[in-house]
């Protein structure tokens, strides 16, 4: 219905449920009005403006498929990624530019982007937009583009900001809806849908009793935070599922990767936020799981039309906490649903094997022999020169991983302790330290002397210990003294140890200096406590004037100006 409006050149206001095809309702008249490439021609012609960079990728695909014989340029651009290739493909010549709202305004801001020859302006997801905070983005990206463009605005809600929108920027719209006032009602009429009021510490358990139902392909389980996806990939790996997460924390090469080894079915359980709510297409998508009670009704159209999409049937379940059953009712009643009062569900119920075709002794733990996934592992991550930090927390090893690495971890040897002098050991430090005594072999071996001047000369005495010879006795342990009296030769006399206290009759000791004594401060014991031992002197003489206090000096300041008024005179008024 929209096509040939589209192909007329006409502005319209495109509303209808995900999975309908809207991508090319817009895709295929703009390839159509931009035409062929030519050389001469590198400005872009069609701007496509997208909420998130999933969306992106996924709307360049479907133009790529579409514009097959055309062979149009189409570039995505989007944040995450390095600038050098998207400027590169700019300076070459581009026809289509599909992106989101901030790249779009950094290459304008970097004048490698001119939008100043775009002929048709398509805004994808508006209401999505609006929910990110793009409205201020998208506005200065309208003044950008010429004013004689065709705009076509396409979302599943229209919202008042949205309708504003249209109505100040879009030339006498064509509302265009392909789903009556009750199409929330009536969104995924393929899909069967389970609302349940579980418990948070049960819901694992019972999510990884549902991953082992009858005829379960890929699956895609929604949670309300970052956080919780982190923690949910973790526990379906330590249970043997082949998970992983998407969502803002993440790079966008690991968010790519996910998303590739979902669509290969390297991975069959997807866990992810509202990121992914929005335009993400895969195929064989059996399951919808809603881990965290969604925000409000939009949130849920779009989470469980991710299955049941283009004629297929399709499941969901959602998990509702006891405090978020207000937050349900809500959504409940918008929708027309017939969840009011959801049924109270643990993982032993037997509501939940009858329901999804579980089969009986089912465990929230999966078979090794049914783990035939080849997991993330299995899918490469491409370089795609992304800006910034990647921000995602490194990934809690498994029970299993731990428990291998305490086998694997050799045990500790005993810490040796080592004595050291000086920062070297002590085997070092006893080879080079001055020994106390001296090995002499022959106590009475001569020992030359160089010339000496004076006649006698008192050496240095030693202490020695005198090594034993083969066959010999020891000699005891004594002192030897030197003696200087032959200049030529001095031979060395034991000294026995009864004679090592004896004085040397040779050598006249000095007598002892002195001792002065100190003598004691003398002490002044007062007759009684209350005696006055010192007494300062009176300087004073009878000339000295007393000092005046204070007081006395604030009165003669106040009596200062009559004094002065007495001398000056009486005034010339008061003359007579």
């Amino acid at each position: 219905m929209a096509l040939p409006l589209a192909l007329a050149g006409q502005d319209i206001i495109g509303q209808a449920r995900t999975g309908t095809g809207k991508t090319y309702a817009f895709g295929v008249a703009m390839l159509q009005r931009v035409g062929k490439p030519r050389k001469n021609r590198k400005k872009p012609r069609g701007l496509i403006v997208v909420p998130t960079r999933e969306l992106a990728v996924q709307v360049t695909e479907d133009l790529v498929t579409a514009a097959g014989k055309l062979g149009s340029r189409i570039l995505t651009v989007y944040g995450g990624r390095a600038y050098e290739p998207q400027i590169e493909a700019l300076k070459q010549g581009v026809d289509v530019i599909v992106g989101t709202p901030g790249r779009l305004l950094d290459l304008v801001k970097q004048k490698h982007l001119d939008l100043s020859q775009i002929g048709v302006l398509v805004l994808d997801e508006a209401d999505r937009m609006l929910d990110l905070g793009f409205l201020p983005d998208i506005e200065r990206i309208i003044k950008l583009v010429p004013a004689e463009r065709q705009t076509m605005l396409f979302s599943a809600t229209l919202p008042g900001e949205i309708v504003g929108l249209s109505r100040r920027y879009l030339n006498r719209p064509t509302h265009v809806r392909a789903e009556n006032n009750d199409a929330e009602a009536e969104a995924t009429p393929q899909t069967t849908q389970f609302v349940w009021r579980t418990h948070r510490m049960d819901k694992i358990e019972i999510l990884g009793r549902l991953l082992q139902c009858e005829g379960r392909g890929l699956t895609m389980v929604f949670c309300e935070t970052k956080r919780a996806c982190d923690r949910v990939v973790e526990d379906l790996k330590e249970r043997g599922f082949a998970a992983a997460a998407v969502h803002g924390d993440l790079g966008q090469g690991q968010r790519e990767q996910a998303l590739r080894a979902f669509r290969n079915g390297k991975i069959d359980v997807l866990v992810a936020t509202d990121v992914a709510a929005r335009g993400i297409d895969v195929d064989d998508v059996t399951h919808v799981v809603n881990y965290d009670c969604p925000q409000d009704e939009k949130a849920y159209v779009h989470r469980i039309g991710r299955t049941g999409r283009a004629g297929r049937t399709g499941v969901a379940v959602t998990f509702v906490e006891w405090e978020d059953l207000t937050r349900w009712k809500v959504i409940n009643n918008a929708l027309s649903l017939d969840f009011a009062e959801p049924v109270e569900s643990y993982s032993t119920s037997p509501h939940i094997y009858s329901a999804l075709g579980i089969p009986e002794g089912t465990k929230g733990v999966l078979p090794r022999a049914n783990r035939s996934r080849a997991g993330l592992a299995a899918e490469e991550v491409e370089d795609l020169g992304e800006t910034g930090r990647t921000r995602s927390r490194t990934p809690r090893k498994g029970r299993d991983e731990e428990r291998e690495e305490r086998r694997e971890r050799p045990a500790r040897t005993p810490r040796e302790r080592r004595r050291t002098r000086g920062g070297r050991n002590g085997a070092e430090a006893s080879e080079t330290a001055v020994p106390e005594t001296v090995a002499v072999e022959e106590a009475t071996a001569p020992v030359e002397v160089a010339d000496v001047p004076s006649p006698a000369v008192e050496l240095p005495q030693v202490e020695a210990d005198v090594a034993p010879h083969d066959g010999e006795s020891a000699p005891r342990r004594g002192r030897t003294r030197r003696t200087g009296r032959s200049p030529e030769t001095a031979p060395v006399e034991p000294v026995a140890a009864e004679d090592l206290d004896a004085p040397d009759p040779d050598v006249e000791e000095p007598a002892p200096a002195p001792q002065q004594q100190r003598p004691e401060p003398e002490k002044i014991i007062p007759p009684s406590p209350f005696a006055v031992i010192f007494k300062s002197p009176d300087l004073a003489t009878d000339d000295d004037e007393i000092a005046p206090s204070a007081a006395s000096e604030r009165v003669q300041n106040r009596r200062r100006p009559a004094a002065r008024g007495q001398q000056r005179g009486p005034r010339r008024g008061n003359q007579p």
